[in-house]
């Protein structure tokens, strides 16, 4: 029964760059709801982590099964009409275009196949979900402002609401925070941890404080091995994990 809570299992994943063996056999399992969160310094293994599971580079062994569906060989699409959905760590909106039309088109999705190329005024469904967005991210004052005119904070905030659009079950998050303010980071913080009581989400972030405070589970990669993981308590007391990089900041 336990297992049926299981949404994404990476099993025995490999990705070798020429001599470099990026990710190294790595396994580990997210469960429903929550935040779990992936660490470790450049160079461990976490951005390419990532992109196997999102289908941006196909793992040369291994494999990726989201909620029982095994999609190791999928494409970035298929695993987004599958319930996988994922942010990036450059920010990726339609500057010249309003924050409600960024919103409505990525709803359109939602649209039944027929309304699919119905003018953005006609899709009812997907401008019902871009209202629903705009109120949920704190965008309804910024509805017909340009994105690119968007503080960077508010830029990534949309850029989650526009992956959310679809309505996934599991959303990956790569770096939300970089760049941010310390007022937009915790705010980002904010909204990690209300998404995270909603849906699943798996996140990488470099600010360990933030992590800690976030997750349910923290994975660890060093050298692309996984090196420990465990709730954040469990994580901060491992002696391996001071010792590879963290040194009194995790004590």
């Amino acid at each position: 029964m336990e297992n049926m809570e299981v949404i994404l299992k990476a099993d025995h994943l490999s990705k070798r760059f020429g001599g470099l063996k990026a990710v190294d056999d790595v396994s580990f399992e997210v469960t429903r709801l929550g935040v779990t969160s992936i660490i470790g310094p450049n160079g461990a293994g976490k951005s390419t982590l990532f992109n196997l599971i999102s289908g941006t580079f196909m793992a040369d062994s291994g494999l990726v099964e989201l909620d029982g569906l095994n999609v190791t060989r999928m494409s970035p699409e298929s695993r987004l009409s599958c319930g996988m959905a994922r942010s990036f760590q450059i920010t990726n909106l339609f500057f010249d275009l309003s924050v409600i039309d960024n919103l409505r088109i990525a709803s359109q999705a939602l649209e039944s196949r027929s309304h699919l190329f119905l003018p953005l005024n006609k899709s009812t469904i997907a401008i019902a979900r871009a209202d629903e967005l705009l109120e949920e991210f704190g965008l309804t004052d910024s509805r017909e402002q340009l994105a690119g005119a968007l503080s960077h904070g508010q830029q990534r905030r949309l850029e989650i609401a526009v992956t959310l659009a679809t309505r996934p079950k599991l959303l990956l998050l790569d770096e939300p925070t970089q760049g941010m303010s310390r007022g937009d980071t915790q705010e980002t913080a904010e909204l990690i941890k209300h998404l995270g009581s909603k849906i699943t989400v798996l996140l990488i972030e470099h600010d360990v404080d933030l992590v800690m405070d976030l997750s349910k589970k923290v994975i660890v990669m060093a050298q692309g091995k996984k090196l420990a993981e465990g709730n954040p308590e469990q994580v901060r007391a491992n002696p391996l994990v001071q010792t590879a990089y963290f040194g009194e900041e995790l004590a």
